[in-house]
């Protein structure tokens, strides 16, 4: 549906700073009269010009002095970005070029868009839903491979498709049981039970199954989170260090030199990983190290991979001891975890082997296998072949999901709550409770899944969204 809009809009569409060429963006009803109040345009009446055309332009200021040469591109309503006419103005980037030129489109008529205002007369004008109105933001801040494809895919309505093909389902059972309340006298049943349990059933594996891919499709997005935890000194900071080629962590003799976590990203094979290093775990009485300890016991337990290092030259019993320490916060079902016995190339092969044996003990029970890389952090190969453990983990990770990921936190939350209230219509069939009630809960459900695509919404829901996206998008 179309909402015509009362103003028109302007925006630069590019950074302001170094560069070639600028971008600025006009859409609404006056869009083509402002900007050809504005540039003048040889042979060509831009009002009267079709869609989908450039033309070569020249502004000039109020004195008749030469402002830039401008190309100007038309796009008609409603086969434009918002749905509006829309015009694009590309410039030379300088910032008192753009500055001039935006005043005087504003001095025409035109006023400045408010941060994601194109994108929501898009979605106001049914160029898309809400969902992907969301994933524009996310197409644009996707810093590796894996984050654009995912969002992406959203954009192109990956998860809408779905979202609508399981209220559309619903929604056929949820109108059955509302024509039973128009004959509740009669005592009929419109919606077969079974049919509906089956639906249900069927419903509920699909919203569980997006509900549980929300942990990777998040991680994707944000970062995958990886802690570096270890022992005190056993090598975590160099290794940090080593993965992302940069003095970014201290390194020092002494134990306990690192008292905080100290974060950095890197890309490596498409995905965009986020390395935490940690306090040296110990057993310690003294207050502020005590404190970096349980920081990284945090970061452990929020971490999808961890990388446990240890000091194949230490003694070994000591190591076991903050090994065990670590296992025991370790999600084996959820986390997956590599040992990197480090400093390898200072043991001698008997040493190695003992090591390597009691490590292998201690992780026998743990659910989730755990790898063992033996290394050392200061070989480059070594720290290639974490690299690429890393790598080949999180594609194979992505390639046993093989379905759509959901990487926003208000459709991670709306997808839990449909899922409640559809257990609810499952626990009402069961007890064979009246249609009213059974209706309820899955107007519950359909409110839910319908608030991902936008085809429910508030105002309060729109304005929260769309003030994340910068100006001029």
């Amino acid at each position: 549906m179309y909402f015509p809009s009362d103003d028109t809009i302007v925006a630069p569409a590019t950074p302001l700073g170094a560069g070639a060429l600028s971008l600025l963006r006009l859409s609404g009803p006056s869009a083509l009269s402002i900007v050809e109040s504005v540039v003048q345009i040889k042979g060509v009446k831009l009002s009267d010009s079709k869609g989908y055309t450039a033309h070569f332009g020249q502004v000039f200021l109020a004195d008749g002095d030469p402002l830039d040469d401008v190309v100007v591109t038309v796009f008609r309503a409603p086969h434009s970005y918002t749905g509006e006419d829309s015009v694009e103005l590309s410039c030379h980037a300088s910032s008192y070029i753009v500055n001039e030129l935006l005043r005087l489109l504003k001095a025409a008529g035109a006023r400045m868009a408010d941060p994601g205002e194109f994108t929501r007369r898009a979605y106001l004008n049914g160029k898309m839903d809400l969902a992907q109105a969301e994933a524009v933001a996310d197409v644009i801040s996707s810093n590796a491979a894996a984050s654009h494809r995912v969002a992406f895919h959203q954009l192109r309505g990956g998860v809408s498709a779905e979202l609508k093909e399981m209220r559309a389902a619903l929604l056929e059972m949820a109108s059955l049981l509302e024509l039973e309340l128009d004959f509740s006298e009669e005592d009929v049943e419109f919606a077969d039970r079974s049919q509906l349990s089956a639906l249900l059933d069927k419903v509920l594996a699909h919203v569980n199954r997006l509900t549980a891919s929300f942990r990777l499709g998040n991680a994707i997005k944000n970062g995958i989170p990886v802690a570096i935890v270890g022992p005190a000194n056993a090598g975590k900071s160099t290794l940090l260090n080593a993965l992302v080629g940069d003095e970014r962590a201290l390194v020092s003799d002494v134990a306990g030199t690192t008292r905080d976590t100290v974060e950095e990203r890197i890309v490596l094979g498409g995905y965009e990983f986020r390395f935490i290093d940690t306090a040296g775990i110990r057993d310690t009485s003294e207050t502020v190290e005590r404190m970096g300890i349980e920081r990284s016991f945090r970061s452990l337990s929020a971490a999808d991979i961890v990388i446990i290092v240890l000091d194949a030259s230490a003694d070994g019993f000591d190591q076991m001891e903050n090994l065990s320490m670590i296992l025991h916060r370790l999600d084996g079902s959820a986390q997956k975890a590599v040992i990197f016995l480090n400093k390898a190339d200072l043991v001698d092969e008997e040493g190695l082997n003992k090591n390597v044996t009691m490590i292998n003990k201690n992780i026998l029970s743990i659910e989730n296998k755990i790898d063992l890389l033996i290394a050392s952090a200061k070989d480059e190969n070594d720290v290639q072949r974490l690299r690429e453990w890393l790598i080949a983990y999180e594609s194979a990770r992505i390639n046993h999901q093989n379905s759509t990921l959901i990487t926003n936190q208000r459709h991670y939350d709306a997808l839990v709550s449909a899922s409640g209230s559809l257990e609810n219509v499952r626990r009402g069939l069961a007890s064979s409770l009246p249609s009213d009630l059974l209706a309820e809960d899955l107007r519950a459900a359909l409110s839910y899944l319908g608030s991902i695509t936008g085809e429910i919404s508030t105002a309060e829901t729109l304005n929260h969204i769309f003030a994340k996206h910068c100006i001029g998008k």
